[in-house]
Parts: C-alpha cells; structure tokens; sequence
C-alpha cells in the first residue's frame, strides 16, 4: 500500500493516470478515499451493504468520467459529489424522496435549545441515522454536505420551501432524540 501511495504523490500525476486509466492510480483513489466516501453513502441510506454498493457505483463514475474533471477545484470535493449524487440516484430509485406529506411524526415536537456535550460525534451521527429517510436525505446535504435549500430542492426534485420544512423537522426531531438520549445518560449517571 505504501508504495501505491508514492507512486502518484501529486493530485495532477494522479488525475492524468486515471485518464490514462492506470489500475494502481485508480486503486491508489481508492484506497485514499474510500473509508470517507462509505460514511458519506451510509448517511444517506443507513444500509452498510447498500451504502458499500452506492460507493463502488460512484467509485466506477468516478473513473469513468474523470475527463469532466476541471482541476479547478477540490478533487475530494468532486468525488463527494459524485457520491452524494449517486446516493440521491438510489433514494430516488427507492421513491423515497421526501414530500410535504412525507411524515407528520417531528410535527409536534418542542424546540429543544440545548445539547449536552456528553454526547460525541460518532453518536451523533447514530441519531442522524435514526431520522426518517426523508429527513435524513436533506440534513445530510444541508447540515453536513453544505447545500443550499435552492440546490437541494433541485437535487431531489421537491420545492425549496419543502427542503427547509424537512431540515426545521429533523432538526427538531434531533433535539428530541439528543435530550432523550441525555435523559438517559443522566440516568444511568445516578
């Protein structure tokens, strides 16, 4: 492994291989970037055998359509889109892209204002999980991914103003969790 990472030391060497589609520089993609782009996949469809799918599919487009590639910006930044649109791909495939109507079980939840600290990031991303696939699909691209609603409506073919309805009802449904989840923290403490 070591010696496939010092073959391509620099992101252009690397890119002109994979246009050149050069087996050990698309390994070297591969393994330099793949445990990053699995997490990203599991957050959309919290199936690790599915997200592992998702993955290698956006791996294949990857190196399939590296001449698109403009060099101008973050190669990672290109392959996480890659991977966030082959995620969506198969949310849509599934039909389970949210709608207004889609759940109405974050309706009536009070608005939290805190979050202990005793909860860490890996937990965290365990109640991201938990969220209805709708809810989590727009999180993930507004709260992690960095989407504006404008774009994220685009991206799942809803209005923007059902993208921010989704994001104000998983945020609120995760203050919930968060503060259920410290509840019995605080009890276990006792």
């Amino acid at each position: 492994m070591g010696r496939i990472l010092s073959l391509f030391s620099h992101e252009v060497q690397l890119v002109k291989a994979l246009r050149k589609q050069d087996p050990k520089a698309q390994r070297q993609v591969y393994e330099k970037y793949s445990s990053r782009m699995l997490g990203l996949c599991f957050r959309y469809v919290n199936d690790e055998m599915v997200a592992e799918d998702i993955m290698i599919e956006g791996f294949l487009r990857v190196f399939g359509k590296i001449d698109q590639f403009s060099s101008e910006g973050s190669f990672e930044g290109w392959i996480r889109r890659i991977m966030v649109n082959e995620a969506l791909g198969h949310i849509r495939k599934q039909k389970r892209i949210p709608e207004d109507a889609m759940s109405d079980e974050a309706e009536n939840i009070p608005d939290y204002a805190y979050a202990d600290q005793n909860l860490n990031a890996e937990e965290l991303l365990d109640l991201i999980a938990e969220l209805p696939a709708g809810y989590r699909t727009v999180f993930n691209l507004y709260a992690i991914e960095g989407y504006a609603h404008g774009e994220i409506a685009e991206l799942l073919a809803i209005t923007e103003s059902t993208s921010k309805s989704q994001l104000h009802r998983a945020r609120a449904l995760l203050q919930k969790m968060v503060s259920d989840w410290e509840n019995g923290f605080k009890k276990s403490k006792l």
